[in-house]
């Protein structure tokens, strides 16, 4: 089965997108199963992954409620608040619906860089290895230090890297992607987690092409091996830069030197194997 890794629905009117700009007129409205299924269908894609987009646990269980009423969505991953240790029952309780298979704090909208490392937040990590779920690391290149304290630290912790860490392809110099791909690699190398190739073109220039994304994506599939890297639409946070089939077509032409195997685990068997689906 062919799965998109990562993909979002959600509906403004729930109130609690704090990072969503009101007026923006690609992500401010409503997108739910039926906006996706045609372009899923198009690309023979059979299952995909719900990932939160809402710090809160209510926007979780409304996942899970398109989840219980959505085929495709074959795993969901959530957010429970690390500050506050009580809610590992929550984290416990959620564990138990069979599509419920991890968490994802919004690091990358937190303003401290560090808190990721504050004893305060550690129970959240441990609940999360303790209750056999995953971790979604959602982040930006200055997080990748701390990440991999965390990941050292935590190694029984399954985890993700979303959006290959979201390197800011528009902004790139030589410098800037000297950085991001050692701290990649350095997670590759001492750690088991996995990545996600998927948001490379909302940080690339809104006329990207492929050649601009291409040595990120080989520097990911070079350290991360396909075994370990699974593609995702970020839909609809993509159509910011492309559509579903554009960065989808673009995606297979950053592929295409792979092997059938390996391709079939960066577009399906790896997120299979991770989200155990």
């Amino acid at each position: 089965m062919q799965i998109d890794a990562h993909q979002h629905y959600w509906h403004p009117a729930r109130g609690d997108y704090d990072w969503m700009p009101k007026d923006d007129p690609v992500l401010a409205r409503p997108y739910g199963p039926a906006d996706l299924a045609p372009h899923l269908a198009a690309h023979g894609i059979g299952g995909t992954v719900l990932v939160q987009a809402a710090a809160t646990v209510g926007e979780t269980e409304y996942m899970l409620g398109i989840a219980d009423a959505t085929e495709h969505v074959k795993a969901v991953v959530g957010w429970i608040d690390f500050e506050r240790p009580d809610q590992r029952a929550t984290l416990a309780r959620l564990a138990r619906h069979p599509k419920f298979r991890g968490v994802r704090p919004m690091i990358q909208d937190i303003p401290d860089d560090g808190w990721m490392l504050r004893e305060d937040v550690q129970w959240g990590f441990r609940a999360v290895a303790e209750l056999g779920l995953s971790f979604d690391a959602l982040g930006f290149p200055r997080h990748l230090a701390n990440f991999l304290t965390i990941f050292r630290r935590h190694p029984d912790l399954r985890v993700v890297v979303d959006h290959c860490m979201k390197p800011q392809i528009r902004h790139h110099g030589p410098e800037a992607f000297a950085a991001w791909a050692e701290g990649m690699a350095r997670i590759a190398g001492e750690t088991g987690a996995f990545c996600k190739f998927s948001a490379l073109v909302t940080e690339a220039s809104p006329g990207w092409t492929v050649d601009d994304l291409a040595p990120y994506a080989e520097h990911v599939l070079a350290v991360f091996g396909p075994e370990r890297v699974m593609w995702g639409s970020d839909w609809p946070v993509c159509r910011l830069r492309a559509e579903y089939g554009v960065w989808r077509a673009a995606a297979e032409a950053l592929t295409a030197v792979l092997s059938p195997v390996s391709r079939a685990r960066v577009f399906g068997g790896t997120a299979a194997a991770f989200y155990r689906l």
